[in-house]
């Protein structure tokens, strides 16, 4: 009969003793640790407070702690970019390889141009090369406008029989008038034409020089001496 009663009694205790049981059950199972021991932590979009032992969803668009088992914090994650902050990154990394090739094409441009011309006066003569092209094709120009100014003075000759009257000479002669005309027209064209073209060879020339005396410069400068004392 006693043993009976106790029985019943450690029966009894045990049952009142089964929630504290389980609940300690519980708030162990809502903190597992993390490989290495660590947990992430971050409060969500509604305030709350979650743990893991991996990175939580819910927090990607906040911040979250990668704590240890002591509670210090080893780092913190930043949030996940958006579609939009991604397309910028890329965008920025896109123009950082653009500009680094750009500075490699002007690398080697620099090199080759130095290369062509190691000296001022080998840039001179090249230049008055380019200007000697265009310069024969005005001068060609020019002979043929003498050309066609002399057999106009020809034709001014023959229409002198008919100035007061221009409608009475031979068409042979006003045409001959009016093809004169248009090819000293034309000649003019050319040669403008040319005189633009020698404009253009000056100002690639004189920018070409500017930078290449920066070149120039940059080659003739003394190495640092080795051993200098730093202040």
């Amino acid at each position: 009969m006693i043993h009976t009663m106790t029985a019943r009694r450690t029966i009894g205790l045990t049952l009142a003793a089964a929630p504290f049981l389980m609940a300690g059950a519980a708030v162990h199972a809502q903190a597992p640790a993390a490989p290495g021991g660590g947990i992430y932590s971050c409060v969500d979009a509604q305030g709350r407070r979650i743990t893991a032992d991996r990175p939580i969803a819910a927090c990607i668009d906040r911040p979250q702690s990668e704590l240890n088992r002591s509670g210090t914090t080893v780092r913190v994650i930043p949030p996940s970019p958006t579609a939009t902050e991604r397309e910028a990154q890329q965008a920025r990394e896109r123009e950082a390889v653009l500009e680094r090739q750009r500075a490699r094409d002007a690398l080697r441009r620099d090199q080759g141009l130095v290369n062509r011309y190691p000296n001022a006066a080998a840039h001179d003569a090249d230049r008055k090369k380019a200007l000697a092209q265009t310069q024969s094709v005005i001068d060609t120009a020019q002979k043929r406008i003498d050309e066609l100014q002399a057999d106009r003075k020809v034709l001014d000759e023959e229409m002198e029989f008919y100035r007061k009257n221009p409608a009475k000479a031979p068409a042979r002669v006003r045409r001959a008038i009016e093809d004169n005309e248009q090819g000293q027209q034309e000649q003019r064209r050319a040669i403008a034409s040319q005189q633009e073209e020698q404009d253009r060879i000056n100002a690639r020339y004189d920018a070409e020089a500017a930078h290449l005396k920066t070149l120039w410069a940059g080659m003739s400068a003394p190495p640092p001496a080795r051993g200098a004392s730093r202040p």
